[in-house]
């Protein structure tokens, strides 16, 4: 599905216009961003899931190409953590 598809989805839902659910669709897409920018920063949606941000450390890694074992810098990055009512839905 496309951001558009589902702006879309999300104005017949709410009965409204494209132009509303997609600016509503950026504002929470925004919120979130925004959020994961902080230290602690985690979102929850309850019956969805939540995002969390995480750090991982530096470590090996092998370079397919060549074999050759480099070092892979440590970052943060974003933790999805469906819940359970999701987990439900999908199987």
């Amino acid at each position: 599905m496309t951001k558009r598809e589902l702006t879309e989805d999300m104005a017949v839902g709410a009965g409204i216009t494209k132009n509303q659910a997609g600016k509503a669709l950026d504002s929470l897409l925004g919120a979130i961003r925004d959020l994961m920018k902080g230290n602690n920063a985690r979102m929850a949606l309850p019956g969805f899931g939540s995002f969390s941000k995480v750090h991982r450390k530096a470590r090996k890694g092998i370079n397919p190409a060549t074999g050759e074992t480099i070092t892979i810098k440590a970052r943060n990055a974003i933790k999805f953590q469906p819940s359970k009512a999701l987990k439900e839905d999908v199987s």
